[in-house]
C-alpha cells in the first residue's frame, strides 16, 4: 500500500490508522467465523513494515481479533520522530502478507479521510486467466457497479487490472472482486 498523506489541520501528525480485514468466505458469515476461530489471522504471519521518507515506521496494534487488525502507523522508531508537520506532505508505504488460505477473493478500500485520487492495481498470473469486476457502496446505497471498468494490461506472464476514481465520496466503499477462468 501506497498513499500520500498530507496535513492540512494545525497540529502535527504523528500516527496514522491501518486496517488489515479478511474474509475467505464472502457471503457466509457463519463459515467465516468458524474458519478464523480455528484458524486467527496473527500478527507473525502479516508481518507488517512501513516505511516513511526512507524511515522505518513502528506500529502499534489498537485492535486484535481473529479476522481483522487495526494498526497505528507511528511517524517515528529508535533513531527519532518524524512528524507530518501543518502543511507538508509524505508519501508512506506499507506491506503485509496474507495466504490464500485467509484471504479471499477481494480487495476493499473504505474511503475514512478526504481522499484526492484511490488508485488500486491487481496483478495476477496470466496462465490463471482472471477476471475482475468491482462496486461502490455508500452509506446511502447498496452496492452498485463501479462507475468505470479496472483496465486490463497483459504483459507477459502478469495480467494487471489499475481501477482509478478521482475525489472518491467519504464513507463509500470500493470493492474489487475476481475470479480465474483457468
Amino acid at each position: 500500500m501506497r498513499r500520500l498523506l498530507r496535513n492540512t489541520g494545525e497540529e502535527p501528525v504523528t500516527r496514522y490508522l491501518i486496517r488489515v480485514s479478511v474474509d475467505c468466505y464472502t457471503g457466509d458469515p457463519e463459515r467465516s467465523n468458524a474458519h478464523y476461530r480455528a484458524h486467527p489471522l496473527t500478527w507473525d504471519e502479516l508481518d507488517l513494515k512501513a516505511t516513511c521518507r526512507g524511515e522505518t515506521m513502528r506500529w502499534q496494534a489498537k485492535h486484535d481479533r481473529d479476522a481483522f487488525k487495526e494498526v497505528w502507523l507511528l511517524f517515528d522508531n529508535d533513531q527519532g520522530r518524524f512528524p507530518l508537520y501543518p502543511g507538508e506532505s509524505v508519501w508512506i508505504e506499507y506491506a503485509y502478507t496474507v495466504g490464500d488460505d485467509k484471504w479471499g477473493n477481494w480487495f476493499q478500500r473504505a474511503v475514512r479521510l478526504p481522499t484526492e485520487q484511490l488508485e488500486v492495481q491487481l496483478v495476477f498470473p496470466s496462465a490463471f486467466d482472471p477476471v475482475v469486476w468491482g462496486t461502490e457502496t455508500s452509506m446511502t446505497a447498496e452496492a452498485t457497479p463501479l462507475r468505470t471498468p479496472p483496465v486490463r494490461s497483459d504483459d507477459g506472464e502478469r495480467r494487471q487490472f489499475t481501477w482509478i476514481t478521482t475525489t472518491p465520496a467519504l464513507h463509500a466503499r470500493y470493492r474489487l472482486e475476481w475470479r480465474f477462468r483457468a
